[in-house]
């Protein structure tokens, strides 16, 4: 069983007892894993598998395919958005590292980035600095923002898109923005 600090960035059901969740860890990159029984009353996963979480996991390796299982969760750090926008930046944030990361490719500067995000927005409300910081930061890492140029436009040509969660958090921060 291997065991890593994580942090969840999305879960869909599975049936009507399993999740599947991704998790982006320092050291294994984002991780796919089955949570067997993780919406039945009394589950060891009970109030610990909510987004932007940071926790110790464990977790059994697949023999064969790419989805892990969820063997255990202790949390570290919880997430308590203060607001509404608080939660929908953070969303942006985790749909922007799922997209720009490859599963199983430890990226620990990501893995960080996201982290000191996830805390901020904790403490502090969700600002638009905040907001342009992060993607200015990940472009940086990756490697595709020379700091001249618009960060925003610079993750749309590398991914071919920008998260649709990212309109939703701009007319948060500031109701007056137009698409």
């Amino acid at each position: 069983m291997e065991q890593t600090e994580a942090i969840l960035i999305r879960k869909q059901a599975w049936s009507d007892t399993s999740l599947i969740t991704t998790w982006l860890t320092s050291g294994h990159g984002k991780i796919t894993a089955m949570a067997r029984a993780a919406r039945r009353p009394g589950s060891q996963f009970a109030g610990r598998l909510d987004l932007f979480h940071k926790a110790e996991i464990g977790y059994a390796m697949p023999k064969r395919g790419s989805l892990h299982t969820l063997r255990e969760v202790r949390l570290v750090e919880v997430f308590a958005a203060t607001s509404a926008s608080n939660l929908f930046l953070c969303g942006y944030f985790a749909e922007l590292i799922d997209l720009v990361t490859q599963p199983g490719e430890p990226f620990p500067e990501i893995y960080d980035l996201f982290s000191r995000a996830t805390a901020h927005l904790s403490r502090s409300p969700a600002s638009m600095r905040a907001l342009e910081f992060f993607e200015s930061e990940l472009c940086r890492m990756l490697g595709i923002h020379d700091g001249t140029a618009c960060a925003r436009a610079a993750i749309e040509t590398y991914c071919g898109r920008i998260p649709s969660s990212r309109m939703a958090a701009l007319q948060l921060l500031n109701p007056r923005t137009t698409p």
